[in-house]
């Protein structure tokens, strides 16, 4: 997993709440155990007219926000089914990082899972983050170490994060890595074991 530490980049506003699982990656691109390739399918029926032309009214269509790599989003962003194609399509679009009032709580998980950082800060500031997306200046900087989100305005907004999941997402480290930095205890267990208890070998 690659590791986060700061971003400055461009900052897309999704005005919308409550945005689920199937909005995020439909269905039909869950067809692959791959994390590549599935940002053909991210929102994919706010992007894709009827008629599968492109829309050029979603944000993501539009030139200034083509390489956004942060979203802001409305509450209650992710709900809906379990599904983990939904972190791998963001960052297969190349969004490091969503900005919301609140998460559903699956999709929050999957996120540090991942490598994608999930920031929650108050309604008003989103809002205030959101409008200033929408505005000329769309760059935004973000830092994990400091947990702090500076703003197009220069205001620097602070939010909560578990100190072990940032630590993991400092670090690169997602739940098999973790594990894997204690491969010589596991190693030395299993030695251990083959000896007191022959018969599990």
């Amino acid at each position: 997993m690659k590791a986060f530490t700061q971003l400055t980049g461009t900052a897309a506003p999704l005005p919308i709440a409550n945005i689920d699982t199937d909005q995020i990656i439909p269905k039909q691109f869950l067809k692959t155990v791959s994390r590549e390739g599935l940002a053909k399918g991210l929102f994919y029926d706010f992007k894709t007219k009827a008629d599968g032309s492109p829309n050029p009214d979603f944000v993501l269509n539009k030139p200034a926000y083509a390489k956004a790599a942060i979203l802001i989003a409305k509450e209650n962003f992710g709900c809906g089914s379990s599904r983990e194609h939904a972190p791998w399509a963001l960052l297969d679009q190349g969004l490091s990082v969503v900005i919301a009032p609140s998460f559903a709580d699956i999709f929050y998980n999957n996120c540090f899972k991942n490598g994608l950082l999930p920031i929650v800060l108050p309604r008003e500031v989103v809002d205030s983050l959101m409008e200033q997306a929408g505005g000329p200046n769309h760059m935004f900087s973000i830092d994990l170490a400091a947990q702090t989100v500076t703003a197009p305005d220069g205001k620097v907004h602070r939010f909560d994060i578990d100190q072990g999941r940032k630590a993991s997402l400092l670090a690169g480290l997602d739940e098999i890595g973790e594990t894997l930095q204690h491969g010589g205890d596991i190693s030395r267990f299993e030695e251990q074991r083959k000896l007191s208890q022959p018969w599990f070998a």
